[in-house]
């Protein structure tokens, strides 16, 4: 990661109340969140969702809708109207902002009109497995964007330009159906989950045809200068044409630059090794989110004193850092969502620690741990309101070598020794368990300093000797940041304003 120590959030959780004012929220907070540390932001589904207002834009139906046109029940998505996002985008690129956009490829959902076409049932665990006889079908599969009007882009989408659907509209059925036509098959370059992993849900779009190919790739050149983007989140990214990717990407390089976009796919897998391979066949500059790393911090957090040492065991982050954005929570995994990997509440500012402030990975912070989750499950700000501090931490501190002190199963700590252009450093400490405490060197050039917890969980002071050690503390089940009492920043902490829902 560069010198700057870039962080991302997730600029949005699911049961954000449907308002159409998140935009708006998002950019009356862009100070707040820049001075804390935050200098990148994934954004919502930002493309008119089948659901129209009331859809987080995972339901897909216009990629060129961004709130603009008067489709499925509305102009505005869920998040805002385009005005809005142009609005965001332009006060974001001026305080120096970038922003992610959250592209959902794989799919779309909420057809203009139904259409025939022949399919072939196949089994809903194993799509290679085919059920019965091919047959005729009647399915939602004509997209015609009436509300746009051919504005951008002219494309409509019909049966030939997908390879799967999962309801039978004549005989109001579901299922999984793949369908049929000259060289239509599932993709070949996809995850192997469930056989083959190229159908998730609704219409599912054919990369294999060349109009959707060109479609797709235009938008994405198109989205970029709309709203200044610098970078992309592909949703499900396994679970369509990684050839098609490829394209994506040499398209967008060819017309930014190799490195003006920030590339980041979803492929949830407890299995380091299948992410490995995966980034082996992208030829080009992307990350995924360490979802392995997710699985150990759930595992970590909900058993008794287990062994904190273990806790980059078989993560993208330790095989392969420099293509690891880690993570501790995201919009799939918070409650009600759909995967299963819950994380215990006093354990997050212990994982939000471990990402935030040591050397590997790109750590990306979730919109419902800063501010709070609404819903049927709402939640505070995790950390007990100290998440923005450790950021903090990390944006002023975090730099330069690092040294780990991991004797103990469950008391660990590390230190940053600091760089020339960030002469201050910092100690880190964490336990699972009882109260403890470690002697940690951070260098000779801190001799005679008193370093105390930016946190404010330990009140002690750590004086520094003439060999640069320090014996740091930490209470029981708790984490403490240590860093020299005067070193430039120590005011800027706890001054974070998570109060979001008053600023729009």
């Amino acid at each position: 990661m560069p010198e700057e120590n870039f962080c991302m959030l997730q600029g949005f959780e699911w049961n954000v109340p449907a308002d159409q004012k998140h935009y708006l929220r998002l950019k009356n907070a862009l100070q707040n969140l820049k001075d804390t540390g935050i200098d990148n932001i994934w954004l919502p589904p930002a493309c008119k969702g089948a659901g129209g207002t009331q859809a987080n834009g995972y339901d897909v139906y216009d990629l060129y809708d961004l709130g603009e046109f008067d489709q499925k029940g509305g102009k505005p998505t869920k998040w805002g109207s385009k005005e809005d996002l142009v609005a965001l985008s332009e006060k974001a690129k001026e305080m120096g902002i970038s922003l992610y956009f959250d592209a959902v490829l794989n799919h779309k959902a909420g057809a203009d009109e139904k259409e025939m076409c022949q399919v072939q049932e196949v089994d809903t665990s194993d799509r290679t497995k085919d059920c019965g006889e091919p047959r005729e079908m009647e399915a939602w599969l004509g997209f015609n964007f009436p509300g746009r009007d051919n504005k951008y882009s002219s494309q409509k989408y019909h049966w030939e330009h997908f390879s799967g659907t999962d309801y039978d509209a004549g005989n109001d059925k579901t299922g999984i159906y793949r369908i049929l036509g000259d060289n239509k098959y599932w993709s070949s370059s996809v995850g192997n989950e469930s056989g083959n992993a190229d159908f998730l849900m609704f219409a599912n779009v054919d990369y294999s045809h060349p109009e959707v190919q060109q479609d797709v790739i235009n938008w994405g050149s198109w989205v970029v200068n709309e709203l200044h983007l610098k970078g992309f989140r592909f949703d499900a990214c396994q679970h369509f044409s990684e050839r098609f990717t490829n394209n994506f990407v040499a398209s967008l390089e060819k017309e930014f630059g190799k490195k003006a976009l920030f590339l980041v796919g979803e492929f949830w897998s407890g299995d380091v090794d299948e992410m490995l391979k995966y980034l082996d066949q992208m030829h080009h500059n992307f990350s995924l989110y360490d979802s392995p790393m997710v699985y150990r911090f759930s595992e970590i957090s909900r058993t008794e004193k287990a062994d904190l040492r273990k806790v980059f065991d078989r993560t993208l982050v330790q095989a392969r850092p420099e293509s690891a954005v880690t993570v501790i929570m995201n919009h799939d995994t918070q409650p009600g969502q759909t995967v299963e990997t819950p994380i215990e509440g006093f354990f997050k500012p212990l994982a939000y620690s471990l990402i935030l402030l040591r050397a590997q990975g790109y750590p990306s912070i979730f919109y419902g741990d800063l501010y709070s989750m609404k819903g049927d499950n709402p939640e505070p700000p995790a950390c007990g309101g100290k998440l923005p501090d450790i950021v903090l931490a990390r944006k002023l501190y975090a730099y330069g070598s690092q040294e780990d002190y991991w004797d103990d199963p469950n008391c660990i700590g590390f230190v940053r020794r600091a760089t020339d252009e960030h002469p201050d450093g910092l100690a880190c400490i964490m336990s699972n368990a009882e109260a403890g405490e470690i002697k940690m060197a951070v260098g000779t050039m801190h001799s005679g300093e008193i370093w105390t917890d930016v946190l404010g969980w330990h009140t002690d002071e750590v004086h520094i000797d003439e060999d640069g050690y320090g014996i740091f503390p930490c209470a029981g089940v708790s984490v403490s940041i240590w860093v020299n009492k005067n070193a430039p920043g120590r005011e800027r902490f706890g001054k974070f304003d998570d109060d979001i829902y008053s600023n729009a």
